[in-house]
């Protein structure tokens, strides 16, 4: 699974005004902006992500999943310190 193909998935599954991935091996870092995001816990966004992508964990074609989430509002204050190299 290339980086493309899961900002696809999550774009198509979430209002995400934003998102980055990037990948080293089958480990994958995704920050995700969205005012999806609004007033659900941390529990609950880190849960808006895996289940769009729950078939390719289970499959094992993504071992490892690093997700930071963000309101647009929470972005603005947070990019430069969470901004994928």
């Amino acid at each position: 699974m290339d980086t493309q193909e899961l900002e696809t998935i999550l774009r198509e599954a979430l209002a995400l005004s934003e998102i980055y991935v990037t990948v080293d091996g089958t480990h994958f870092n995704i920050v995700a902006v969205g005012d999806c995001f609004d007033g659900l816990s941390k529990i609950k966004q880190q849960q808006a992500i895996y289940a769009p992508l729950m078939d390719r964990i289970t499959s094992g074609e993504m071992h490892a999943l690093s997700i930071k989430t963000f309101t647009p509002a929470q972005w603005q204050r947070e990019k430069i310190f969470n901004m994928p190299v």
